[in-house]
């Protein structure tokens, strides 16, 4: 009986202790995260393979209980090539951006699911080349800066670990240009209310880590 009573004891108290776990984000708490996305389209009627892959770290710190502010980097490589039997053409870009963002957590869906918004500002480089039939031609250097905002959301795993989704891109700018003389500064504005159809379309998957 003693036994049985000691045992029940226990369980109760983690029964109480796991219903006590708060699942969230406290002023003064930082975050680490890490997204990665991958795509690989094949469109075999036109004979064009496309092959995308970031991956995206961030560092951020809380400064309310619903807003962040950190810094982040961005490293991407794209592959398109074009494999059709009277040509080979393989084209490469490596992208780098870095720069500064501010998130805000506006909905909570029960005590794990958060979703927030996110606004991003930063330098990006790009370094392309060519290969044609086995001669590689380096491309000019592209860069710039841009800023974009979107949606995201955050599924807390234990308190201290999320599993972070980045469904895309709402709106963004972007001025670049091409590093040759003469060349002109392209200015870019897109808003892509397509994600809203579909949000998985162009998303990365992450762990946020806090502390």
């Amino acid at each position: 009986m003693k036994k049985f009573l000691l045992t029940l004891t226990a369980v109760a108290g983690l029964t109480v202790a796991s219903q006590a776990q708060e699942f969230g984000f406290e002023k003064g708490n930082f975050i680490v995260e890490g997204n990665l996305g991958f795509t690989n389209k094949d469109v075999k009627g036109e004979k064009i393979k496309n092959t995308t892959f970031n991956f995206n770290p961030q560092v951020g710190y809380f400064v309310t209980d619903k807003i962040a502010v950190g810094v982040f980097a961005k490293v991407g490589t794209t592959n398109k090539d074009q494999y059709a039997e009277d040509k080979d053409i393989q084209n490469k870009t490596n992208t780098f951006d870095i720069g500064a963002f501010g998130r805000y957590y506006f909905l909570e869906v029960g005590s794990r699911f958060k979703t927030y918004t996110e606004l991003a500002v930063g330098y990006e480089s790009d370094n392309s080349k060519t290969v044609t039939a086995g001669t590689s031609v380096k491309d000019p250097k592209v860069s710039g800066f841009g800023a974009n905002a979107g949606i995201g959301a955050t599924f807390f795993l234990t308190d201290k670990i999320a599993v972070n989704y980045k469904f895309a891109d709402v709106i963004g700018f972007k001025n670049s240009k091409v590093d040759v003389d003469g060349a002109k500064a392209t200015n870019t504005f897109g808003v892509n209310v397509n994600n809203f159809e579909n949000f998985f379309a162009s998303g990365t998957f992450g762990l946020t880590f806090k502390f």
